[in-house]
């Protein structure tokens, strides 16, 4: 296909729609990964006491992974809707859920006083989180790829993509705060509750960012292209399900696959590495909350570089080049946490981080190209989502009952070696998308005969 010829927009008006898809997925992802390091920290002392350490550990992170079986869930809710009312309104949704539970689980009374009640209400909090994480981050890649340059698509769509170091960084920072001002007798009893309360505060003010921006242009052209379609010929519009499953399946089946190493390795790195480097190499709490916290910063800030890349290069090679380097850099990451000094420990999980942006910031421009406009959002998220249930929602769980039942790292590194080589085959497979336009693309890749065909029936006219 020829390289797309629609004007870009205006640099200030891309700028807010960037901004406010970067602040949303900041805040949403904060919420979610201050679960993680909570998770790994303190509750399996304060909702699962009783049991041995790494039992406890367990435990705590059976919940961190049931937040990842609510994704899917959310991924097929927000998608419906997103594809049939815009992608705004969806994502004030999406922030809402997200900050409400977080600010509840401030709140939340643990098994000292309440008893079993606690462990199960930290559970459908974490369902709520993981809901709505499923829904936002497709719109979030959707609103800035459909309003951007084409041209520069993977650059501008990677922002949103920065959110997540930047959530991490932001959880971690205000951890590694408080633990560094706090005892660990005032940390465990109230300290770790703060964090989740300041959600609260940064909710309100995603929401008069988000408010503010217009939705997806590209959608809305859409959208009135499918009722002039129903007006015309008063035929039905399939769900856009329905639609994904029919003529996307090969772009599905892709996207989960090329998040295979991606998802891992993200949660082995910076949410796993606080039990391992705490537990086998003896490390202290605050080191390992510094090493990630440093670590994130530097993933921010390579992330939109990745995505530049990909707009020269290609989304595949790219993909590729973080998929290669994850498997081959986990014994070296895991050798150099063994030598139990923080220099070493930084350098593992920031080239680890590094490794892992080659994946992640071309991801956001990549799904998006894969779809037609009417199922855009629908596809991209179950793509990404229904991958997490077998990637990012059992890798710490995993991770640490290999450490439980081994004892040293050789089977978590083979574990992620492993993921790195499902995603090199999903790529390899995969179709390069970077000369897409997203208000041309109709067609997906699933067995279409032509360019036109299958768009048409993907965007045929539909009922609500």
């Amino acid at each position: 296909m020829a390289a797309p010829a629609t004007a870009p927009p205006a640099p200030s008006s891309l700028k807010r729609i960037v901004a406010a898809s970067l602040i949303g997925t900041t805040i949403e992802w904060y919420d979610f990964f201050l679960y993680g390091s909570a998770a790994a920290l303190v509750f399996n002392k304060l909702f699962f006491p009783g049991s041995d350490p790494l039992v406890g550990t367990l435990l705590s992170f059976l919940t961190y992974a049931v937040g990842f079986a609510a994704r899917p869930l959310g991924a097929l809710v927000f998608g419906h809707y997103g594809d049939r009312l815009g992608r705004k309104k969806l994502l004030v949704l999406s922030l809402l859920l997200m900050g409400g539970a977080t600010f509840a689980i401030g709140l939340l009374p643990t098994h000292a006083t309440i008893g079993t009640a606690a462990p199960v209400l930290l559970t459908v909090l974490r369902l709520v989180q993981g809901f709505a994480l499923g829904g936002e981050w497709g719109g979030a890649v959707l609103l800035v790829s459909e309003h951007g340059d084409a041209r520069r698509r993977g650059f501008w769509a990677s922002w949103p993509q920065t959110g997540a170091p930047a959530g991490q960084l932001l959880a971690t920072g205000v951890l590694s705060a408080l633990t560094a001002l706090l005892s660990d007798a005032a940390f465990t009893s109230w300290g770790w509750r703060i964090p989740f309360l300041l959600s609260g505060v940064l909710v309100i003010v995603g929401l008069w960012i988000r408010l503010s921006v217009d939705e997806s242009p590209v959608f809305k052209a859409a959208l009135a292209q499918a009722e002039e379609r129903k007006a015309a010929s008063d035929q039905v519009e399939k769900m856009p399900l329905v639609a994904v499953l029919r003529h996307h399946w090969r772009d599905v089946l892709v996207a989960m696959g090329a998040r295979m190493a991606e998802n891992i390795s993200y949660y082995v790195i910076t949410a796993f590495i606080l039990v391992y480097a705490t537990t086998s190499a003896g490390l202290s709490k605050q080191t390992a909350l510094n090493a990630v916290l440093i670590a994130s910063a530097v993933h921010f800030a390579v992330i939109p570089l990745w995505g530049a890349l990909s707009d020269r290069i290609g989304r595949r090679p790219v993909y590729l080049i973080g998929a290669v380097g994850v498997g081959l850099w986990m014994f070296p990451f895991f050798a150099l946490i063994d030598s139990k000094s923080f220099g070493s420990l930084l350098l593992a999980v920031t080239v680890g981080l590094i490794l892992h942006g080659a994946m992640y910031a071309p991801q956001a421009a990549f799904f998006s190209e894969m779809f037609a406009t009417r199922v855009r959002y629908s596809g991209a998220s179950i793509g990404a989502q229904f991958a997490s249930v077998a990637a990012g929602a059992p890798a710490p769980l995993i991770a640490t009952a290999l450490l439980a039942d081994y004892g040293n790292s050789t089977p978590i590194a083979l574990y992620v070696i492993a993921a790195a080589l499902l995603t090199v085959v999903a790529i390899a497979c995969a179709r390069e998308t970077r000369d897409r336009d997203l208000a041309d693309v109709t067609a997906g890749q699933s067995g279409d005969r032509d360019a036109r065909g299958a768009v048409t029936a993907a965007d045929a006219p539909t009922s609500a």
